[in-house]
């Protein structure tokens, strides 16, 4: 492989005035740090130009990672990664240094790391024996192969609002490939079929091969310590200002000449309430929404508090603007239904190898070639995945550290007679080892947090095609909206491409950037993929 520079390429030159043209990103998630790097590299916006207000008191947004060895690691979750796809992102990362790995961009570490730490799951699927299911065939009856093709070719318009229940009938739910499927990507039978047909021609690719999931790549650490640690280092080192700890409540429109611009931000810092005042050629990014909102998490001895929308605090300003401005979207689509968009996940740190040593040797993996290993009578759906370790940055040799979730907190576990939802740490590592047949022994020094996220799949709920705003909405002069919550024909959400491509998309149409996006890549179009599917489906 040709070493890429650590060094980003020389900014183009900027617009007239670009020198003095500022911009302010509502939100610190991957999207906002994608757009500012895509000003300051594409579009010559000086770096000290740039400020991200954060809520939070750490950027990153759902790419987050916490915790310690004593107190125990937290991961909410991980989005996955592929090389076949994620165009735009792995085109950022090819001129971000990695910090860790000093003369290599973080696209060089990543596949490198790759390179000598290949995917190959042995073990996708256990039954209620404790046995390891051989899942060459996908389980589909001619019924299922039908349905999902009339899905699969159905176009945008007539899918609708329908959800993945109204074109699949009850015992596709039941076959190998929709347990592998939903749970590598968390789709529910009630999310939206428009969104599920997208992750089948997006990911065609990983279809003939989503019993081994050989075509998914992993970074070096956690997304937070490879993604975002070394992103905003880059920002800050040209001179961005990342503003944390800070609440932006309201973002003040005007109309000009039949044009929307956002001509004032108020906001909430240590208590005390500033306006800033927004220039007629200075930009505004919001990330609108937000997956992890209201999350909670619990210890060995606690459960996670069940926390609602009057607790949250990322929906109140989309909310307020779209009551203005129409094309600005519909949150009640994706906020309106905890039941539908919940899961949990937990974060297990260890002192001993004694998990890891069994659970590698049941699996037949070694920690992070694996992928997800599913319980498919679990009650909760539950899953773990071993990562390569350290899976953190600052962690200690001794320690180890896994995470897994449940996509049907809601049930009574087969082995705790509870729902997850109500269960502490201790309670979900003893459902855990009765599923694995393993002694409670084996987790005597773990550490177990739950995290309860009451939006996670959200944006997998049902919606209409003007219920997303477009990244820069018609009509808009100096808005855009980065996020989850935003249309981008064909793409996939719930990744970390998606974010990036909307960053890109908005930068790009807001600074007038003459530079050809990545394409999104059709594998669903070539003849060898199409007939890998089609051999799949019938095995």
């Amino acid at each position: 492989m040709t070493q890429q520079s650590s060094t980003p390429p020389p900014a183009r030159p900027s617009k007239p005035n670009g020198a003095d043209r500022k911009a302010y990103m509502v939100g610190g998630g991957i999207g906002s740090l994608a757009a500012a790097a895509f000003m300051i590299r594409d579009g010559g916006i000086p770096g000290r130009n740039i400020t991200i207000f954060e809520a939070m008191p750490v950027l990153g947004g759902s790419l987050d990672g916490g915790g310690n060895p004593t107190d125990g690691y937290t991961l909410r979750g991980g989005r996955m990664l592929t090389t076949d796809n994620y165009e735009c992102t792995w085109g950022l990362f090819k001129s971000i240094p990695s910090i860790m790995s000093p003369g290599k961009t973080v696209f060089d570490e990543t596949m490198e790391f790759n390179e000598l730490n290949k995917s190959h799951s042995s073990s996708r699927l256990v039954d209620q024996n404790r046995a390891k299911i051989h899942v060459e065939s996908m389980g589909f009856s001619m019924q299922d192969r039908i349905e999902l093709l009339k899905l699969t070719e159905a176009d945008e318009e007539k899918l609708g609002t329908s959800r993945i229940t109204d074109w699949l009938s009850p015992p596709f739910f039941k076959t190998n490939f929709w347990y592998m499927w939903a749970t590598t990507f968390a789709f529910q039978p009630w999310h939206s079929a428009i969104e599920f047909k997208r992750y089948l021609h997006r990911f065609m690719m990983e279809f003939s091969r989503i019993e081994t999931l050989a075509g998914v790549k992993r970074t070096v650490y956690n997304q937070f310590d490879s993604f975002v640690r070394p992103l905003s280092s880059w920002l800050e080192a040209q001179g961005v200002k990342l503003v944390t700890n800070c609440t932006v409540s309201d973002i003040d429109l005007k109309t000009e000449h039949g044009r929307i611009v956002v001509n004032a931000i108020q906001y909430l810092r240590d208590g005390k309430g500033e306006t800033i005042a927004i220039g007629d050629d200075d930009l505004v990014f919001f990330q609108n929404g937000s997956m992890t909102d209201a999350s909670s998490f619990g210890s060995m001895t606690s459960a996670p508090k069940r926390l609602t929308k009057k607790d949250s605090g990322g929906w109140a300003l989309w909310e307020k603007l779209a009551n203005v401005k129409p094309e600005f979207g519909n949150p009640a689509a994706f906020n309106s239904s905890i039941p539908e968009s919940f899961w949990e996940s937990f974060t297990v740190t260890l002192r001993d190898t004694a998990f890891f040593d069994k659970m590698e040797a049941f699996s037949g993996n070694k920690a992070g070639t694996g992928g997800l290993v599913t319980f498919k009578d679990s009650n909760w759906l539950m899953s773990i995945v071993l990562a390569h370790q350290p899976h953190f940055a600052n962690q200690p040799a001794d320690v180890q550290v896994f995470w897994g979730y449940a996509l049907h907190p809601d049930q009574i576990g087969n082995f705790v007679p509870k729902p997850m939802s109500d269960c502490t740490g201790k309670d979900i590592l003893q459902e855990l080892c009765g599923h694995l047949n393993f002694d409670l022994d084996t987790v005597a020094s773990a550490n177990c947090i739950p995290c309860r996220m009451p939006y996670i799949t959200s944006m997998f709920m049902p919606r209409a095609y003007t219920d997303r705003p477009l990244p820069v909405p018609k009509n808009s002069k100096n808005l855009a909206f980065v996020s989850q919550f935003v249309e981008i024909p064909e793409d996939v959400v719930f990744t970390v491409e998606y974010s990036v491509r909307v960053a890109q998309m908005a930068v790009y149409e807001l600074l007038a950037i003459d530079l050809e996006i990545p394409q999104i890549l059709h594998h669903d179009k070539s003849v060898k993929v199409k007939l890998d599917a089609v051999i799949k489906a019938f095995l």
